[in-house]
């Protein structure tokens, strides 16, 4: 059975994303927006497309497809509450919260970090979470055309693979073995309201009713775990669906000040700046100059409120440190963490960034990087396998199999996490030398070199492994085969909010647009927005063929079924829905011989269609039809 890793969930979540606008038909809009950001425009009316139908509707499906969706606010209601209202009233009750907003006070949580201290972390009510939802959506184009390239986090298309690509390049294409580590004392706790509204005003987001609204999110009430009121008055709450884009917005003013001290400085002469295929500019000439010049050469890599700066030498490393030091304190009112900042010399020390540590080292006469997962990082990986392997042993032979798959899922997990570490083979070694002796000791004796081997993710990533074991004669992922990969730059040319962009990311949609949106525009009334949402997955799912005839339907023979009937308990999850021509659907409930011997001709069903059509009948209660 296929084991979805966490980085191929991220990657089908960005896919997910790009596809929920194609069905809500936003894309159009999203990229007139990135396309007249670029340009330079101002916005003041934004307020329109936020408060929009097909806005509010994506807002719920993306939201929806979120885990965090089934956690409650202090209101106790999560997204299940919203399920069971119509498409009319779902979208006027989110209208009614832009007229005069007024958030929720937020749920505060404290979840523990690996060095023993506590994260703190801020739950929204499930309207609030949709009203921030439908403010992303509508901000996160015109902010993603003035962002830097040299951030990472948070954003489409972008992850922890390309930071660490990026720091990789500097190191051993750039020669730079001099890195400024930086880390900001309680960043998201720290954020200066007044100067964050100044810099979202900057990016040319000027609607004057979004800005209060934004203003009313950042003021929020926070409910503490003793049960104290607390009104903020500066920081966004961790967790909140808005926050992630509005620290970007914080710091991409310090992203563009580091690149103007050097990679973005203007020489005299205008030399010519190339493009490879990957979109990416050659800018030799340009570097060329500046290096013979009194300027300091450095280079940034952030990932939210990580981040480092390169430099060719001890000296001008010193210098960035002290700049950037005073800079975060003169114009973003923000301290740096002394204990944890540092300069560091790669020839000799290792640098830590986002769970890996990295340095170089001589080879020949020149110097090769090298990466291992840090410290922390592989005590937290031993801990977790460790706990996962004791529930393992510990869980009864029914729940066992469960257990199997989510240790097969943390293994899995770690290796595409970790794989780009060049010395990965290394760590995950030394770590499945003392995993595997837990293994054998806990299991005492159930663990085989036989077994069975289904098709998918196991066999395909693990099945030529000799370390492969087998419990109950299911697959073990072993932790010790760990395949080694470059790390990936984010080709430039990728992005979500153009169709070149697109094209590159996922194939489009094998399916009849227009139908598609004919079946979003013309919901049946009466019933929630989630079976609504349901309907037009369905569509996309099903490529806009009938599930029993496998013909393509026309927008009017479109019926979407409940598999077990509504009056039989039946919900409008997705599961319980299918899509079936007009005809399927009359002959699945039919109780007249006549009218299913009038519908069995004229539908000309063949053996496996009648099967299909049989389990359906069988779920309506209905007896099955035998020719």
């Amino acid at each position: 059975m296929p084991v979805p890793t966490s980085e191929q969930q991220e990657r089908k979540s960005k896919q997910r994303k790009i596809r929920n606008s194609e069905y809500y038909d936003m894309e159009s809009t999203f990229d007139r927006l990135y396309a007249e950001s670029k340009n330079g425009k101002t916005f003041n009316h934004l307020m329109e497309i936020i408060e929009s139908e097909e806005n509010i509707k994506l807002a719920y499906r993306t939201i929806k497809k979120n885990t965090g969706s089934n956690t409650a606010g202090v209101d106790k209601r999560t997204i299940k509450s919203l399920m069971k209202l119509s498409e009319e009233e779902y979208v006027r009750r989110i209208r009614n919260q832009f007229s005069n907003y007024h958030p929720r006070p937020v749920r505060r949580v404290e979840i523990p970090k690996p060095n023993g201290k506590m994260r703190p972390l801020g739950i929204p009510t499930i309207i609030d979470r949709i009203v921030q939802q439908c403010v992303l959506q509508v901000m996160e184009p015109i902010c993603e055309a003035k962002f830097s390239e040299n951030s990472n986090g948070f954003r489409p298309n972008r992850s922890a693979e390309t930071a660490i690509a990026q720091c990789m390049r500097l190191v051993q294409v750039q020669h730079l073995y001099h890195v400024v580590d930086l880390d900001i004392k309680g960043f998201f706790d720290n954020i200066n309201h007044t100067k964050l509204i100044r810099q979202i005003w900057a990016l040319g987001i000027r609607d004057k009713k979004l800005i209060c609204i934004i203003k009313e999110m950042l003021k929020a009430p926070v409910i503490m775990p003793n049960g104290e009121k607390v009104y903020p008055t500066k920081g966004t709450p961790q967790g909140g669906i808005l926050s992630p884009l509005l620290a970007n917005i914080v710091l991409n003013e310090l992203d563009w000040w580091i690149a103007s001290q050097w990679e973005e400085m203007p020489t005299k002469t205008e030399f010519k700046i190339r493009e490879n295929a990957s979109g990416t500019k050659i800018k030799s000439h340009s570097y060329r100059a500046l290096r013979r010049s009194r300027l300091k050469e450095m280079h940034a890599v952030r990932y939210a409120d990580d981040f480092k700066i390169f430099c060719s030498s001890h000296e001008e490393a010193v210098r960035a440190y002290k700049a950037t030091e005073l800079w975060l304190k003169d114009r973003l009112g923000l301290d740096i963490s002394p204990d944890k900042s540092k300069v560091v010399n790669l020839k000799r020390q290792y640098s830590e960034f986002l769970g890996f540590k990295l340095k170089v080292r001589k080879k020949g006469r020149k110097y090769v990087i090298r990466s291992h997962m840090s410290d922390k990082a592989y005590k937290k990986a031993h801990e977790k396998l460790s706990e996962e392997v004791k529930k393992l042993a510990h869980s009864s032979e029914e729940a066992q199999f469960m257990q199997l798959q989510k240790y097969n899922s943390v293994v899995a997990g770690l290796h595409e996490y970790y794989c780009i570490a060049t010395e990965v083979s290394h760590d995950f070694g030394k770590l499945a030398f003392s995993i595997n002796k837990q293994l054998r000791n806990r299991l005492k004796g159930d663990l085989s070199k036989t077994g069975y081997l289904k098709d998918g993710f196991i066999k395909r990533k693990y099945g030529e492994s000799r370390q492969l074991r087998f419990l109950h004669k299911r697959p073990v992922v072993p932790v010790g085969f760990a395949q080694p990969k470059n790390a990936q730059h984010k080709r430039k040319a990728v992005n979500k909010y153009t169709v070149e962009g697109r094209e590159l990311i996922h194939k489009n949609l094998q399916i009849d647009t227009e139908t598609m949106l004919w079946v979003m525009r013309n919901p049946v009334r009466g019933r929630s927005i989630e079976y609504a949402d349901n309907r037009i997955s369905l569509y996309a799912a099903q490529c806009g063929k009938c599930a029993v005839t496998g013909e393509t339907m026309a927008p009017h023979d479109i019926h979407c079924h409940h598999k077990l009937p509504v009056s039989k308990g039946g919900t409008d999850e997705y599961a319980n829905l299918i899509l079936i021509k007009k005809d399927v659907h009359t002959i699945i409930h039919a109780t007249q011989d006549p009218t299913v011997e009038r519908l069995l001709k004229f539908l000309n069903l063949e053996p496996k269609q009648l099967v299909k059509l049989n389990k359906l009948r069988a779920l309506a209660e209905m007896p099955p039809i035998i020719l």
